[in-house]
């Protein structure tokens, strides 16, 4: 059960209209109960997923009691053994799945292949979210919520467990617990960002992975023009399969009256690899900041020590992403684009100054996106690649071997799409360029809302008619089909 089945979304109207029948005061055990059923039905009822998910919410809610009681009896070196003891034993489990330890250990203690036991999902994303919220409870920015089961609800509820974004306990939890009345306005929000979360999956996402899984699928026998296409639709992919997670995420949050926080701001729009990671996965990019990044000093000792900061933040994002070289090389790559982008800043200004570009000048917003998404395309091929060796082979094609004419002849339709579904993808890729340029002044959704409500009725009966005509779908989809569900 995930985002785009159908029995996700029976679910999902049958949690919402026992949560809006119940009292205020007790809707916050619908969300639980909900967020529990659809875990467990996420992970296909494998009981010791479920345990070792219960396990880590019962040692950060133990911890986090401890770590403030140190604070208020004026003991802090208590709190900082435990906070360490605690995200020790939070930490090692992901560290567990990740590296396959998780699934050889089971195997042979319960005598199972490993293709049969389920990592625990979202395990990345709660982690972190139970990291965060033990550091702020021993900094004082928080006080630990006393109620078990209210905790477990925010570490579990289920529009961002598996994809997030990463909540913070001061963002979400409150929300979760005070009550909602039923808001026309938060509920056709809702819709409005489901249906949009589905035409970004189905009418870009997975449409654009079908390029992008024969090439990579055969790096050895496509090259050059090949790589340089599959690269600019994996980033597309990327962005679109994650958007629309996050969005269905939020959208139905919203039914229930709860925001979820933003995840991205048009990253493909940004004129720098710094200001890129301040647009994508917002929440991932904040936490390591705050986490990793400024407590090992930041920018404040001095520009080498900056520079060793950000190294190993991006590694930690590499690592966090998945256990390999290619991943913490990904990493590292994009320390190397902040550091390298930041001395040659200087250079920069004069060549756009000899060319009389402006600083609000189209041309220079132009080549500065431009560059920034080649950058980033790069990395994204070596992220995607089976290998990192695999990935610099891709990327060095496409400086060695010339083959621009196969974007001219039939050649290109023999990656998977027909010449009526790249038509399709190009004018869905177009809407996307179209919401995210609207997006950047204001909000789409309070757009719709504001028109009459036969224009209303026609942009909800048109977007469902081409989603289900023209999208990429069928009945195999499982929660590993979303990209960073894997995570």
């Amino acid at each position: 059960m995930n985002f785009i089945s159908i029995s996700y979304y029976a679910f999902l109207i049958t949690t919402v209209i026992f949560y809006y029948i119940a009292p205020k005061k007790h809707q916050w055990y619908v969300l639980l109960m909900g967020s529990i059923f659809f875990y467990f039905r996420a992970v296909e009822y494998h009981g010791l997923t479920l345990c070792l998910f219960l396990l880590v919410i019962v040692i950060s809610y133990i911890s986090a009691l401890a770590i403030e009681w140190g604070n208020s009896v004026g003991n802090r070196s208590l709190g900082k053994i435990v906070l360490g003891c605690a995200v020790f034993a939070v930490v090692v489990p992901f560290f567990m799945v990740k590296t396959g330890f998780f699934l050889s250990v089971v195997s042979i203690v319960f005598h199972r292949s490993p293709g049969d036991i389920m990592i625990p999902l979202g395990i990345s994303f709660f982690t972190m979210q139970m990291i965060a919220y033990l550091v702020d409870i021993y900094q004082g920015k928080i006080e630990a919520q006393k109620n078990f089961f209210k905790y477990s609800l925010f570490v579990s509820f289920f529009p961002q467990i598996i994809q997030g974004p990463i909540p913070r306990y001061e963002q979400l939890g409150e929300q979760l617990w005070v009550g909602h009345k039923f808001e026309e306005k938060n509920f056709t929000q809702g819709l409005h960002l489901i249906i949009w979360g589905f035409f970004l999956k189905l009418m870009i996402a997975d449409k654009a992975a079908v390029v992008v899984n024969t090439v990579f699928g055969q790096s050895t026998m496509y090259k050059g023009t090949y790589v340089f296409v599959a690269g600019i639709l994996y980033s597309i992919q990327l962005y679109a399969d994650f958007m629309a997670c996050v969005t269905l995420a939020k959208g139905a949050a919203m039914l229930f009256g709860i925001q979820v926080t933003d995840n991205f701001r048009h990253p493909y729009f940004s004129g720098s690899i710094k200001e890129f990671w301040g647009r994508w996965h917002i929440s991932l990019s904040s936490w390591l900041k705050d986490y990793i990044y400024i407590p090992l000093g930041g920018n404040r000792k001095g520009t080498l020590r900056k520079y060793l900061n950000l190294f190993i933040t991006f590694s930690v994002s590499g690592i966090w992403h998945g256990w390999g070289f290619k991943y913490v090389a990904w990493g590292i790559l994009h320390a190397v684009y902040q550091i390298v982008g930041e001395q040659t800043s200087y250079i920069r200004e004069k060549v756009y100054v000899c060319f009389g570009f402006t600083e609000n000048g189209y041309e220079k917003r132009f080549i500065k996106r431009a560059v920034t998404f080649m950058l980033v395309m790069f990395a994204w091929i070596i992220f995607r690649a089976d290998t990192l060796e695999e990935g610099g082979r891709m990327i060095l094609s496409v400086f060695t071997v010339h083959n621009p004419w196969v974007l001219f002849n039939d050649a290109i339709f023999s990656l998977g799409l027909s010449w009526k579904e790249w038509v399709v993808l190009l004018i869905s890729l177009g809407v996307l360029l179209k919401v995210s340029l609207k997006q950047e002044q204001g909000s789409v959704s309070q757009w719709i809302i504001s028109q009459p409500l036969i224009v209303r009725w026609g942009i909800y009966i048109m977007a469902i008619t081409v989603i289900f005509v023209y999208g990429t779908y069928g009945f195999s989809f499982d929660a590993q089909d979303f990209i960073y569900g894997g995570f």
